[in-house]
C-alpha cells in the first residue's frame, strides 16, 4: 500500500472518531522506523471565546487516542505489525493544511515552505511595493491574505504578494511572535 493511500485510509477512518469528540483532525503524520509506525495526530476546537488558541483538553486526546486505538487495531491491515499512536492539540504554531485553514487563518502571520521554488509577484503589482527584485525560493513568511480562485494561498511578505498554488505547499504554520 502506498504512504498516500494509507494517508487518505488513516484519515478516513480517524475523522469520524474526531467528530465524535466535537474536534477537528487537522494532520496525520506517518513515520516507519524499525520498531514500527508513528503516527503523529493533531487535532483542534476552536476557543469558544473567539481568542486565538485551541479549546483541546487531556480529556478530548485521551478519548481519541482510545478510541483510534480501537478502531486501528479492527484496521490492522492499515499499520501492520507494531505501531506507536501520539494525539495532541496543535500548539500556537498550528499547521496549516487544509484550504480551509488558509482561510481561517487569514490576516494572521504565517510561514509556510514548498516542495519546490515559488516567484514572488513582480513589485510593480503591488501598490506600495518597492521596486526591488525578487528572486524565485522555497520559504516564506508574512500575512497570509487567504485563498484565491484555483486554490492558490495568498501571502503578503514585506509588501510583496507571493501566490502559492496549495499542492506546492510542503509545510504551514501560523507564527507566534512573544
Amino acid at each position: 500500500m502506498s504512504q498516500q493511500d494509507r494517508q487518505r485510509l488513516l484519515e478516513e477512518l480517524a475523522e469520524p472518531v474526531c467528530a465524535s469528540y466535537g474536534v477537528e483532525l487537522v494532520e496525520i503524520r506517518q513515520t516507519q522506523a524499525r520498531s514500527g509506525w508513528t503516527l503523529q495526530i493533531v487535532i483542534d476546537r476552536p476557543r469558544s471565546d473567539g481568542k486565538p488558541g485551541s479549546d483541546v483538553t487531556l480529556e478530548d486526546c485521551t478519548g481519541v487516542s482510545r478510541d483510534l486505538s480501537t478502531a486501528l487495531d479492527v484496521h490492522e491491515d492499515l499499520l501492520p505489525g507494531a505501531y506507536h499512536l501520539e494525539v495532541s492539540s496543535p500548539g500556537i504554531e498550528r499547521p496549516l493544511v487544509k484550504l480551509a485553514d488558509f482561510t481561517r487563518f487569514a490576516g494572521r502571520e504565517i510561514a509556510v515552505k514548498t516542495f519546490g521554488p515559488i516567484e514572488p509577484a513582480p513589485a510593480s503589482a503591488v501598490p506600495g511595493a518597492s521596486a526591488k527584485p525578487t528572486k524565485p525560493k522555497r520559504s516564506f513568511q508574512g500575512t497570509l491574505i487567504g485563498v484565491a480562485e484555483g486554490a492558490v494561498i495568498e501571502l503578503d511578505e514585506n509588501g510583496v504578494v507571493v501566490r502559492i498554488p496549495h499542492g506546492e505547499i510542503a509545510r504551514a504554520n501560523l507564527v507566534h511572535r512573544f
